[in-house]
């Protein structure tokens, strides 16, 4: 049965995958104390498993929603704008933490840390070496992103593609390069409060970054089946909105931990 609605809004139909989600996200950190505690991973890998079942199915329906069955109109993309402006904003929030708890220990060495920064014993890393690489990588991404939006907005579908091919190839490089850093690296999280602080703030930026790809990812599929208009591409924008986030935080956290922190 077919039902006319005299309104722009979308009334969501109801569907498993908040359920879903919220019982492998408590299956995952419950996974995570049981494998630190009882070195059994397996409740977090099948608790993982869920939670990529989960998103694949539900951003399957949004993308329906808004591509083939048009749900989403201009009001209801005005709304997840707003969302998405209030959701950085918390995020902004929370990289602000970080932030503090760095300059805190920082601008202010207690006597147990040998009233230096960084404290006795901790060999930090070089800013001119990998993460200048890093800053690099994080602002090319910036701009391919860029380019991808205005060849979107100028229906220039190949310029599309190719730049968000480079985008999404510059997310994977940078994590991949963080990775070797932390391998390599010669203090740990326990080492202090400038460890603990290092590997909290650079390891969720990094986190965000795997996100952040992943979004863009996920744009890349929807841009390969021409899901997205010069008008009606507000998924893409969502993901490069969060994208320049992440290059800013990075920014911030290169000239302040890195750079004047070392």
């Amino acid at each position: 049965m077919l039902i006319k609605k005299n309104h722009t809004f979308h009334m969501v139909d109801q569907s498993p995958w908040p359920l879903t989600g919220a019982v492998s996200a408590l299956m995952l950190t419950a996974g995570l104390v049981n494998w630190f505690n009882n070195n059994s991973p397996y409740l977090f890998l099948f608790g993982k498993m869920i939670l990529i079942l989960t998103c694949i199915q539900w951003w399957r329906d949004i993308s329906r929603e808004s591509t083939h069955q048009g749900l989403h109109t201009m009001k209801v993309a005005k709304g997840m704008r707003w969302g998405m402006i209030l959701f950085i904003t918390s995020e902004v929030l929370f990289f602000f933490s970080f932030f503090w708890a760095f300059f805190h220990s920082s601008l202010s060495p207690t006597m147990e840390i040998g009233m230096q920064w960084p404290p006795k014993g901790i060999n930090p890393f070089n800013p001119i070496q990998v993460p200048l690489l890093n800053t690099i990588i994080l602002l090319s991404s910036g701009v391919t992103v860029t380019w991808a939006h205005h060849a979107i907005l100028q229906k220039n579908h190949s310029q599309a593609m190719n730049s968000l091919i480079m985008t999404v190839t510059l997310g994977f490089y940078f994590t991949l390069l963080q990775a070797m850093e932390y391998w390599e690296a010669s203090f740990t999280i326990a080492d202090s409060a400038y460890g603990s602080t290092f590997f909290i703030a650079t390891g969720f930026h990094g986190l965000h970054v795997i996100i952040g790809s992943l979004f863009l990812l996920t744009c890349l599929s929807r841009l390969i089946n021409s899901h997205f208009s010069s008008i009606h591409h507000f998924g893409f924008e969502a993901a490069a909105w969060y994208w320049h986030f992440v290059d800013v935080v990075w920014l911030f956290l290169y000239m302040s931990i890195y750079w004047w922190g070392s």
